[in-house]
């Protein structure tokens, strides 16, 4: 399990250094929100699409999204980060059962490997 942590993007290069380093992730725990406005948040907090390709760039199976959902912290609205996610997921080609936006106290038991 990858836990990035509160992350900006930085052009993945933490995403890209911990798939060199441990070879890919079952489980890649992401943040997806608190973004807006990107000129003073992008160095901070990724938005939902950087977050999809974070999941691509450290090779994880499986991506949950955090950082969202529990209060309005930045310019974005609550729920826009899920909605975002969604749409990034479609234009990525990638299985919205591969890439959660998880809310608080949810439970998801991860697919195994293979």
């Amino acid at each position: 399990v990858y836990f990035a942590g509160d992350t900006g993007f930085h052009g993945g290069t933490n995403y890209r250094r911990m798939a060199e380093k441990h070879g890919g992730f079952r489980l890649a725990i992401l943040p997806i929100g608190a973004y807006e406005p990107r000129w003073f948040m992008a160095p901070q907090h990724q938005n939902p699409a950087e977050a999809v390709q974070g999941m691509r760039l450290c090779g994880a199976v499986h991506a949950a999204g955090c950082h969202w959902g529990t209060f309005q912290l930045t310019d974005e609205p609550i729920e826009e980060p899920a909605q975002k996610l969604a749409e990034a997921l479609v234009a990525e080609g990638i299985s919205p059962k591969r890439f959660r936006a998880m809310r608080p106290g949810e439970a998801w038991d991860v697919p195994p490997p293979g």
